[in-house]
């Protein structure tokens, strides 16, 4: 610890009862829920508070080993957000590009939401020193920007269900699917919004667009795997009002299994999430990402698709169509 180490952390780090459901008005399922939640929200600040702090990438490992198991992806996710911002602004050098190349690799899909996390609060003249070097995992950084202005700005992204439209990140676009990248993460957030209540969660999906719902339910069904607060009785309810769009919650699911497997921070209620959403274990729903990953540029036989369709938009397709040949949703 130094003292600008001490400085930046208290500078920096939000305070922690901007994460509370009180504060943010969000629907309190009941008091496990609510404390649920509510604890991943802090150990989020936990890692933003170790990265903002830390003299270098490698100085958050031993602290973010004391927290939880099933908490700490959230506080490798909160250090990815601290370290882009501190090189976005100068306060780091190459401290992101450190990060995902060692202590945030086996939390790679996180440290990348994280970055996007980094820049929803960060001017836009600011983006472009954002580090986010993968042409498929970068489209996580706009996952983690929906996500935010979900949670922090509800009333507008939920309840009034703003749209996107054409966004300017990255360089390359194409931004109609930036646009779809951002609902997804809209979709997650808006089970923390929800309180993890998936007949709430639902009614709130439906209100929306139909061309937007398809992200929206990938996204819950991601947050539910992955953050978990419904019982299995819940998370079956959840998958019947899917209806057509049950491929996409395995879809939502199978990216959660994976980024659990891959940082060996299984729980179970990733498993009950994983049998319901996707008829499968969370290494047989890691395994189909993996498989899938292996065959760019292609779609689902018989699926349409957009030209100049991203990548990670193929790979996400080609995850829903093996759960739907599989006969698991």
């Amino acid at each position: 610890m130094t003292v600008f180490g001490k400085l930046r952390r208290a500078l920096l780090t939000p305070n922690v009862k901007e994460t509370t459901m009180a504060v943010r008005g969000f629907h309190v399922k009941n008091d496990t829920g609510r404390d649920l939640l509510e604890t991943v929200g802090k150990s989020f600040l936990d890692g933003f508070a170790e990265a903002a702090e830390a003299r270098t990438a490698q100085d958050v490992v031993a602290p973010l080993a004391d927290v939880p198991v099933r908490f700490r992806g959230f506080a490798y996710e909160g250090a990815g957000m601290a370290f882009a911002i501190r090189d976005a602004t100068g306060l780091g050098r190459g401290l992101t590009r450190a990060f995902l190349e060692g202590p945030g690799r086996p939390h790679i899909y996180m440290a990348y939401v994280g970055v996007g996390w980094a820049m929803a609060r960060l001017p836009r003249p600011l983006w472009r020193g954002l580090y986010a070097p993968d042409p498929l995992l970068r489209w996580l950084v706009l996952d983690g920007y929906g996500f935010h202005q979900a949670y922090f700005k509800t009333s507008q992204y939920v309840f009034e269900q703003y749209r996107h439209t054409n966004f300017s990140w990255p360089a390359g676009g194409p931004g109609w699917y930036a646009d779809r990248v951002i609902d997804q993460g809209v979709g997650r957030a808006m089970w923390f919004v929800g309180g993890a209540d998936p007949q709430l969660v639902a009614r709130m999906i439906d209100r929306f667009a139909e061309d937007r719902r398809s992200d929206l339910y990938a996204g819950a069904a991601l947050a539910a795997t992955y953050a978990g607060a419904a019982q299995e009785d819940e998370l079956r309810d959840f998958r019947e009002r899917a209806g057509q769009y049950r491929p996409e919650l395995a879809q939502g699911c199978a990216f959660a299994a994976a980024a659990r497997v891959k940082a060996d921070l299984l729980v179970p209620h990733n498993s009950l999430a994983t049998q319901v959403f996707c008829g499968a274990t969370p290494q047989e729903a890691s395994d189909i990402t993996d498989v899938t990953l292996e065959q760019p540029g292609t779609a689902p036989a018989g699926t349409t698709v957009r030209p100049g369709t991203p990548e990670y938009e193929l790979w996400r397709q080609r995850i829903a169509g093996q759960f739907v040949a599989l006969g698991r949703c």
